[in-house]
């Protein structure tokens, strides 16, 4: 891999006009906000499964469909996965921010979502082929987790998956990297992006955006960056690279951030100055479709070239040390 000189881009990823593209005045029945969705490129539309929070501050999933991914959404009148306290007790105040990968040994869709425990925040799956009846593999992480996606394929014999734990110790939160044969029994639990210390955007808190996205130069991540201000949280975004052949090896990572809140919408809202990513869509003209959450109150769109960002992760510094764990 050839070192490049450092490249600026004003804007890789490039706000659409129409923002927000969806908002909680849209919705066919009460709420309180819509955000966080995760993403499925289904061919012939773009579906979105929407974390829609209620007014006593629980959420579920919705989706949302359209041709373009753009407008003419078309909403479904009913929730597509609500929270079953009864037989999932870890969902008793809610379920958050799902992320959407497709199993093409399994011919079906994983969603990794935050559980809502009454413990703590935690991560759990699910399954489904059409986006209308789900299996629910139930918890795979302790709390306090959250922030997981799969990688949408086995390395050897073992599915991986990036998660964000929270230590007791508050002494970081880090990106973790974990392996399980099945999906269900992980192990082999490491640090694989670890968040800075100090002054950086990316201090003391990180976690994952949308599932890692395959290139030719490797796996693309999109993470947020948490910085303690004065006013409160600010989340802005930042990108790393991965080996496609062995994700435990970060190659690159950007020093800056390359996103975060600027407009009106994320600047203000329940939850202010927050840009949150769960999903994004490679198209087949090489553009990334980001979909993000805004201020924990509506939905964004923003598009980024990838032959641009790959150019830029590509000049961006390769880590000063490599995690203690490598098992592939």
């Amino acid at each position: 891999m050839i070192n490049r000189k450092r490249k600026h881009y004003p804007d890789l990823f490039k706000r659409h006009p129409a923002n927000p593209i969806l908002k909680a005045s849209m919705w066919p029945y009460p709420t309180n906000s819509v955000f966080n969705p995760g993403v499925a490129d289904l061919d012939d539309e773009t579906l979105l499964l929407v974390r829609v929070e209620d007014r006593r501050g629980f959420s579920h999933f919705t989706v949302a469909r359209s041709r373009n991914g753009i407008d003419h959404w078309e909403i479904e009148r009913e929730p597509a996965l609500s929270p079953e306290p009864k037989d999932h007790p870890e969902e008793v105040w809610g379920i958050e921010d799902p992320r959407i990968v497709y199993l093409d040994e399994a011919e079906e869709w994983a969603i990794t979502y935050t559980a809502f425990s009454s413990g703590g925040p935690l991560v759990s799956l699910a399954t489904t082929k059409d986006f209308k009846t789900f299996k629910r593999l139930g918890p795979v992480m302790p709390p306090e987790d959250k922030d997981a996606a799969l990688f949408p394929k086995r390395f050897g014999e073992r599915w991986l998956m990036l998660h964000r734990p929270v230590p007791v110790s508050q002494l970081g939160a880090h990106i973790w990297l974990s392996y399980s044969p099945d999906l269900k029994h992980w192990g082999d639990h490491g640090i694989l992006i670890e968040a800075r210390r100090g002054g950086w955007w990316d201090a003391n808190k990180i976690g994952l955006g949308p599932p890692p996205l395959r290139t030719s130069e490797g796996w693309l991540i999109l993470y947020h960056g948490v910085r303690q201000t004065a006013a409160g949280c600010l989340y802005r975004l930042g990108l790393a690279l991965l080996d496609l052949e062995v994700p435990s090896r970060v190659l690159r990572r950007s020093d800056e951030w390359v996103f975060g809140p600027e407009m009106a919408y994320e600047r203000a809202g329940d939850v202010a100055d927050v840009v949150f990513p769960c999903g994004w869509i490679l198209d087949r003209k090489g553009k990334i479709r980001l979909y993000y959450g805004a201020a924990d109150t509506s939905i964004a769109l923003a598009i980024g070239e990838l032959d641009q960002i790959l150019d830029y992760v590509l000049s961006c510094p390769k880590p000063e040390s490599q995690p203690l764990h490598c098992f592939l």
